[in-house]
């Protein structure tokens, strides 16, 4: 099992995820992105206007994708 923080994820806070995967640990860290847009948290919603900027730019998502999966392939496994 792996650790990563909304931060590491493009997010705007030091709450940890937890996965075996990186496939689940983008799944926690939307569902999180989902509760803190409903709370309308100003900067995590900054955060959520960056990535769809950057969403506008398939290449650069698949590359700032791609590094962060690397990023969580290259981490420690957590206690």
């Amino acid at each position: 099992m792996k650790t990563m923080s909304c931060k590491q994820l493009g997010g705007a806070c030091e709450k940890e995820f937890y996965a075996n995967t990186f496939e689940e640990i983008a799944e926690l860290s939307k569902q999180h992105g989902v509760e803190m847009f409903q709370q309308k948290d100003a900067a995590h919603l900054k955060a959520m206007d960056d990535m769809r900027q950057l969403m506008q730019k398939p290449d650069a998502m698949t590359e700032w994708f791609e590094g962060k999966r690397k990023e969580f392939d290259g981490l420690p496994d957590s206690e």
